[in-house]
């Protein structure tokens, strides 16, 4: 199985805090509502999959909230730069073409046109996260639907923060053993913090963590797959009207529900998996 290009774009939603919170010199761009960005993104020791992966890669990337839709997706040619590991094949050398995740969330209480609000719930979602890598044939590709509720919580504060859970509906996975099934859960937080204003920007904290639970893939795939993992970002982004920069740590514990510290053999002699630990990215991106 090929987990070359399993990278986390989704750490990128940092650029929120570069169009969202832009400065007051009323900047132009393409839609007043659907955000873009290009994004030049270096990972390393990424953990996905059993392996470390560092790759350098362009990405576009969106969000939108207008009326009942709200929305974050983002497109990566993954190592488009050839600077990554050999693990990090892509467009250009008989990788994956595209890896695309996407977020659309459909608000329940718009569509309806009834407040659903109580307590610190403000208002509430169908929400998806869509996961599609593209892959060269079915063995080297995902195709993975998160689906289920999601709310947008009162903080009584300038902090953002969403909730989201979600069944999963496993189709490819690169030849995994729970593909084409329902396979286990997923909880999302999202959260936004801004800090201050810094060098002309504003300088913002980003996260958000992932947390998979309940899936048959130990049970079917063996010891070296797990039931279970955590993806974790940690953000720090500085936005401008156009420009915006970011550092990211990203904590993983069984990373792509691979059981850390297994022995694997890939026909390249041993490994031991280390899909627990710590993975970080620089981007620079401009927001049109």
């Amino acid at each position: 199985m090929k987990f070359k290009t399993l990278i986390a774009g989704a750490v990128l939603a940092c650029s929120w805090t570069g169009v969202a919170q832009a400065a007051d010199s009323d900047p132009q761009y393409l839609s007043d509502w659907w955000h873009q960005s290009v994004n030049v993104v270096g990972s390393y020791h990424t953990r996905f999959g059993p392996q470390f992966n560092n790759d350098v890669y362009l990405e576009y990337e969106a969000f939108a909230k207008k009326d009942w839709f709200d929305f974050y997706g983002y497109l990566d040619l993954t190592n488009f730069f050839g600077a990554g590991n050999s693990n990090a094949n892509g467009i250009f050398d008989h990788g994956s073409p595209m890896f695309m995740e996407i977020e659309p969330r459909f608000s329940i209480d718009k569509l309806t046109g009834t407040s659903l609000a109580f307590g610190p719930f403000k208002e509430w979602y169908f929400a998806n996260n869509y996961i599609y890598d593209m892959g060269r044939n079915s063995d080297n590709r995902q195709n993975t639907w998160y689906m289920g509720l999601g709310t947008d919580i009162d903080t009584h504060s300038d902090v953002g923060l969403s909730l989201n859970v979600y069944a999963k509906y496993q189709w490819e996975n690169y030849g995994a053993a729970n593909e084409n099934s329902w396979d286990g859960y997923r909880f999302k937080v999202k959260y936004f913090v801004p800090i201050t204003t810094l060098w002309g920007g504003n300088l913002g904290y980003v996260g958000f963590t992932n947390f998979d639970w309940g899936s048959d893939l130990n049970e079917k795939g063996g010891s070296s797959r797990t039931s279970n993992s955590i993806a974790s970002s940690h953000i720090l982004s500085l936005g401008y009207d156009h420009w915006h920069f970011s550092a990211v740590a990203r904590y993983f514990h069984n990373g792509g529900q691979w059981a850390d510290g297994q022995e694997l053999n890939f026909g390249n002699g041993p490994f031991e998996v280390k899909s627990t630990g710590w993975g970080y990215y620089l981007v620079a991106g401009y927001n049109f």
